[in-house]
């Protein structure tokens, strides 16, 4: 492996850190001093070509819109003054002028005195005439006549030159985002090129030796480069052209001289990764060798987001976002957007906002404004936020969420129950037709696919079986997934409903331990055999599962007082459990069968649970939920349920 060289002024790489924090408004700040006012550069286009693009310039009308006086009906052009008197017991009868005016003819024949001319909707108004009679208010009366029977006044129907647009008006104004109505009013006015903001060019690189591009094979240790996708997206999204250079390893001398080359032919370079000042991150260092004033901000006290560097080299903005997906998408959409928008010409972003209630206690940290990715659902009193809760290198928070609320710098947390504004990620608010909030199964996907192929949308927030309860309790969701073990009683989940709840039979499920193929600690032993073996042994790490989960209670139940290590490792999912044993970081764990064959795990069975819903009775009629019903009772949801490992209820 190549060693990155040291930075100048044998500065140690051991483990740098952050000189300066500063706070979100002033790393912004500095950086829009730094590169603005500027002049954006011009590109003129031909209109078909102007789309999604910023005029450069004021557009002024050349030519009056419409050009002419037209008629906006069909009927008959006349004179006002000759149906002065007219009304249904008294019609006016009028003589054709002999010519009929159609879209694209020039009147030749005037209106006179006791005359009219057919006209057809778009025709010129033909001399003499100031009004327009609609045909289904006239009469053929025979001999080259018409009858109307009621009176006009000047001007009706009729759209007179220059009553849309007049010649010499601003038409548009430089910094318009040119759309398809725009594209209108410019051919309207004749207009066939227009000048436009050059979209500009953006270079984006992810750093990092673990990056490996979607579509090749994961090697050990390594993951998927998401970063370079994403903020490909992003940047087209907010009026930039995108170039994506790939990923490159932590090779100080090879990065420097791909940097190099993207800048030079960049009016903005992105790299994600290598910020956070730790052995290995180098992108940093780079930097600030590329020309001048360099780095403007290394260091930004939010959350998530601290590690985010930004910098201008001799004119060009660099920016290095952290490498976790989530960090990087948050700062990118909230520090760099803005910047990016002025470069392309762009109005500031209008992000919509609501007040949701906060249903559970939030933590935060003194110090850094923490920003938090949040689902709303309908609740019985208004909406309601859930925190994702996946950490900042979570893939599908920025993809599940609908918004984010904001917590000061100085609060270190949001209590339970607060009403939050949520800045949207959508114009709108999403709100799903069907809300489950409990436990996480991997069963759920069959039960609800055929909801989604009606159309119906579906929220489902993974918090345990009594998270879910007290959802349910407080109207927060329409089902909540469960598999609790009352041992009084020895019976699954109907101990624990309330007055407002009802219990749905699922489907059941076999818990176990799993461990890795051919461990002999645990090879043909029952479950409690396997557990009292683990407890012999020291070496033998577990991984445990939440508080508040249907598995930690069997777990509990196993281990009596006992407190292994691992025990406090408790991630919130069976497929995690999974994942901790296949990777060696854990000996055993306990998770359902389906989850252990997918990984190619040893299982033994332990207990085969009742994975039911409790549902709120007052929502038991919405469409939605009728079609939950309807579709966990069907045969084909069955069979796929069966075929996916588990067991009819």
């Amino acid at each position: 492996m190549i060693k990155p060289k040291p930075p100048p002024g044998n500065a140690s790489i051991d483990q740098e850190q952050f000189l300066t924090i500063l706070s979100r408004e002033e790393a912004l700040a500095r950086f829009e001093a730094a590169l603005f006012p500027r002049d954006l550069t011009a590109d003129d286009l031909a209109l078909a070509d102007a789309a999604g693009l910023v005029l450069a310039n004021d557009v002024v009308a050349v030519v009056d819109v419409p050009p002419f006086d037209r008629s906006n009906v069909d009927g008959f052009a006349v004179r006002s003054a000759d149906l002065v008197a007219a009304g249904e017991a008294l019609p006016v009868r009028l003589r054709l002028s002999g010519e009929v005016i159609a879209c694209g003819t020039a009147p030749q024949l005037p209106v006179t005195q006791g005359m009219t001319t057919p006209i057809a909707t778009g025709g010129p108004i033909p001399r003499g005439a100031d009004a327009v009679v609609m045909v289904e208010h006239t009469q053929p009366a025979g001999s080259g006549t018409i009858e109307i029977r009621r009176a006009t006044s000047p001007g009706q129907s009729v759209s007179y030159a220059g009553s849309d647009i007049a010649r010499g008006e601003v038409l548009l104004r430089s910094g318009t985002l040119i759309g398809s109505r725009e594209i209108g009013m410019l051919a309207a006015s004749g207009v066939a090129r227009v000048s436009v903001v050059k979209k500009p060019r953006v270079t984006i690189i992810s750093t990092g030796d673990e990056l490996v591009q979607p579509g090749q094979a994961l090697r050990p240790a390594a993951i998927f480069d998401t970063n370079g996708a994403i903020v490909t997206a992003a940047v087209s999204e907010n009026g930039g052209e995108a170039h994506f250079l790939g990923a490159f390893p932590d090779d100080e001398d090879e990065l420097e001289h791909v940097m190099r080359e993207g800048l030079a032919t960049s009016d903005m370079l992105i790299l994600s990764g290598g910020t956070s000042k730790g052995e290995g991150d180098v992108s940093h260092r780079i930097v600030a060798r590329l020309g001048e004033p360099g780095i403007i901000a290394h260091g930004v006290a939010l959350k998530p987001g601290k590690p985010l560097c930004l910098a201008v080299c001799d004119g060009t903005p660099v920016v290095i976002l952290p490498g976790f997906p989530t960090s990087a998408m948050f700062t990118f959409h909230d520090m760099i957007v803005p910047v990016l928008r002025r470069l392309a010409g762009l109005p500031p972003r209008n992000d919509a906002r609501v007040t949701a209630k906060v249903p559970v206690r939030i933590a935060s940290e003194l110090g850094r404004t923490e920003f938090v990715m949040v689902s709303l659902v309908e609740g019985d009193d208004g909406l309601v936020a859930y925190p994702t809760g996946k950490g900042s290198g979570a893939i599908t928070s920025f993809a599940q969420a609908d918004g984010f609320l904001k917590i000061d710098a100085l609060a270190e947390q949001m209590p339970a129950g607060t009403q939050a504004e949520v800045t949207l990620f959508t114009p709108h608010v999403r709100v799903p037709d069907l809300v489950i909030v409990g436990s996480h199964c991997t069963g759920l996907d069959a039960v609800t696919a055929p909801l989604a192929r009606a159309g119906l949308s579906v929220r489902s927030i993974s918090v345990g079986s009594l998270g879910g309860l007290s959802a349910a309790r407080r109207g927060e969701c329409d089902l909540a997934p469960i598999h609790l073990l009352d041992e009084k009683t020895d019976t699954y989940n109907t101990p624990f409903l309330v007055e407002s709840l009802e219990l749905v039979p699922g489907y059941r499920r076999m818990q176990g331990i799993v461990f890795r193929a051919g461990d002999k600690r645990f090879e043909g032993l029952n479950a409690e055999d396997a557990v009292r073996a683990a407890l012999k042994d020291p070496s033998c790490l577990m991984v445990n599962r939440n508080q508040g989960a249907g598995t930690r209670i069997l777990i509990d139940r196993l281990l009596g007082d006992a407190r292994p290590d691992g025990y406090w490792n408790q991630p919130r999912s069976h497929n995690a459990v999974a994942a901790a044993v296949a990777q060696n970081r854990a000996d055993w764990g306990m998770t359902i069968a389906p989850v252990a064959r997918a990984a190619g795990l040893g299982f033994i069975p332990f207990a085969e649970e009742h994975y039911d819903f409790a549902l709120v009775t007052a929502r038991k009629q919405r469409p939605a939920v009728r079609a939950f019903l309807d579709a966990l009772a069907s045969p084909e949801v069955q069979k796929a349920l069966e075929q996916a490992g588990f067991r009819s209820a």
